[in-house]
């Protein structure tokens, strides 16, 4: 479908917004994801409890304008393998109800838009399919791999540009106008809110899409070089067949995301090497095979020596079911 009729399709996005059967459809996937609550302190049972009632009162207010999102709780969680935390939002369930809403109307739209190189949060791709496709690079003689990481990606999404891009595509003003507003509702932590000016808020329902839909732009930039890359979500590998041309890649790519995309790459992580010294997802690839990379295993060795019989209270049959989860 061609992005003017897409651009077209997309004029009446807030009525389609303002039915309860939409809000109510969004409501369900909020329930499936469950979730701790928000600053209301309202949970997903208590909502559920009194579903039409609440359902109509979030309608009304989103039909009158009265309806504003409320600061996002921040929690800090440990990031595997690494000592640096990642900072998730936990918003309330009215919050994340209309953003699943937003999420679910946008996603037909700006899906056929994504490139074929990017997995993450996207209906029908998952890792594997991404490991399996870098794989297939290296197979084809391209064994040096430009791995790009982002330093606090989700921190510094600039909204300005997010939302510039947004209306080339979205011809809804009250759309935008309401995901603007949720991007700056703020957080929240130790009690004090904070001015959001930049970032989308990882564990927000709208993070994945809007991420997605700010780094297509460099994987437009990769394609139309005719780069072979794999993205998932905030992950980059682009591979290539030898190191002199992935360190000229890697300098292209490093002035475009930090001088066009306002986004900032950690040098410190990000790396030129042949694809047996590079861990994607967890993976690597050896000699065209794919193979645990060697912290992934690491952490997995520890993890089950926690829950072993030897390490816990826990029956074999328990501490199965626990490594399972």
């Amino acid at each position: 479908m061609e992005q003017r009729n897409l651009f077209f399709n997309s004029e009446r996005l807030f009525e389609q917004l303002c039915t309860e059967d939409s809000l109510r459809t969004a409501f369900k996937a909020v329930k499936k994801n469950k979730g701790a609550a928000g600053i209301d302190g309202v949970s997903v049972e208590d909502f559920d409890a009194n579903l039409d009632k609440e359902l109509g009162l979030l309608q009304q207010e989103i039909k009158s304008w009265t309806y504003k999102p409320k600061p996002v709780p921040q929690v800090e969680i440990p990031k595997p393998g690494s000592d640096e935390k990642r900072k998730l939002g936990v918003p309330t369930v009215r919050d994340r109800t209309v953003q699943t809403t937003i999420k679910q109307l946008l996603e037909p739209i700006l899906e056929p838009l994504f490139s074929n190189h990017s997995y993450g949060f996207r209906p029908g791709r998952n890792q594997q399919q991404a490991v399996e496709a870098t794989c297939d690079f290296v197979k084809s003689g391209k064994e040096w791999c430009v791995d790009i990481d982002l330093s606090k990606f989700f921190d510094r999404v600039c909204h300005d540009r997010l939302m510039s891009r947004l209306a080339g595509v979205i011809a809804d003003k009250r759309i935008l106008r309401l995901i603007g507003m949720t991007l700056r509702s703020g957080i929240i932590h130790n009690g004090i809110v904070t001015a959001t000016t930049e970032g989308t808020t990882q564990g927000i329902p709208l993070s994945p899409l809007l991420s997605n839909f700010v780094l297509d732009e460099l994987d437009k930039r990769l394609e139309q070089r005719g780069f072979s890359f794999c993205r998932f979500a905030d992950d980059l590998n682009a591979y290539v067949g030898s190191k002199k041309a992935a360190e000229r890649l890697m300098a292209n790519l490093t002035g475009f995301i930090e001088g066009k995309l306002k986004l900032k790459v950690n040098r410190e992580k990000s790396k030129v090497a042949q694809s047996r010294f590079v861990k994607f997802l967890g993976m690597t690839i050896v000699s065209g095979t794919i193979a645990i990379s060697a912290i992934s295993l690491a952490r997995a060795m520890t993890k089950v020596k926690d829950f072993s019989p030897l390490g816990t209270h826990l029956s074999l049959e328990q501490s199965i079911d626990e490594f399972n989860k």
